[in-house]
């Protein structure tokens, strides 16, 4: 999955997405040890989408943090007052 496709889905598509992949690696993983995966290059590949699923639901949620806190600055903040 490209990353373009990943950060224009919403963060409980994403979590959802992610929760398919992991499920998807698990089986990978027990068919590689029992010698029936005949393409072992999906497990690292899959890997590769689980991190960067990971991470684009960490800037979405650093984005969330930093929004929130500008939202309290700015509601916070004194106006200008004259003496």
């Amino acid at each position: 999955m490209k990353i373009k496709e990943i950060r224009k889905k919403r963060k409980v598509e994403l979590e959802k997405e992610l929760l398919k992949m992991r499920e998807r690696l698990r089986e990978l993983r027990f068919k590689a040890a029992l010698k029936q995966l005949k393409n072992h290059r999906e497990i690292p590949l899959l890997r590769r989408d689980i991190a960067r699923t990971l991470m684009v639901i960490g800037e979405q949620e650093l984005l969330e943090e930093t929004e929130s806190k500008e939202k309290i600055r700015a509601t916070s903040s004194p106006k200008n007052e004259t003496k």
